[in-house]
């Protein structure tokens, strides 16, 4: 995923995300997110606002941190930025984000992972999503260029 996104409530933004199978724009708006496939001039596919969280808590990152430490993280120290990680279950993940963890229950467990930066930014999460049956997914989200909050209305095809 790369774009700009505003994480300080309420999440939204502009990105194009990209996996080994497509790549495709995305719009978040507070009540919506849009998506279709990049380069196109089409009709936009229409989500609840809740399908832009997927597993990470996005918008309640500090808290997200709180709570790997309070389950037994491991700090690596070693150097700059900061690495806080824990094994987590979606239950875990719900009490801080509730449509978070929801996304994520059929999880059997989440490795979550996050950078923290020397000016007490976090700068990157990952996690590790176990399932019983399906293959594991793995979702990173990385932050830079932290600026000024973006405006995001819903588009239009064009």
């Amino acid at each position: 995923m790369v774009g700009r996104i505003n994480l300080n409530a309420p999440l939204t933004g502009r990105t194009t995300d990209k996996t080994e199978r497509y790549t495709e724009d995305v719009v978040i708006t507070r009540q919506k997110v849009y998506r279709r496939a990049s380069g196109t001039h089409g009709v936009w596919q229409e989500f609840p606002a809740s399908a832009a969280k997927g597993g990470i808590p996005v918008d309640r990152l500090p808290q997200y941190v709180h709570l790997m430490l309070g389950h037994s993280a491991s700090v690596h120290r070693g150097s700059e930025p900061v690495r806080v990680s824990a094994r987590l279950t979606p239950k875990d993940i719900e009490s801080v984000d509730r449509t978070a963890g929801r996304n994520l229950s059929h999880a059997t467990a989440i490795d979550a992972e996050a950078w923290i930066d020397e000016a007490g930014r976090i700068v990157r999460v990952r996690q590790e999503i176990h399932f019983a049956t399906d293959p594991d997914i793995q979702a990173t989200l990385t932050l830079t260029d932290f600026k000024s909050a973006i405006s995001v209305s819903t588009p239009v095809a064009r």
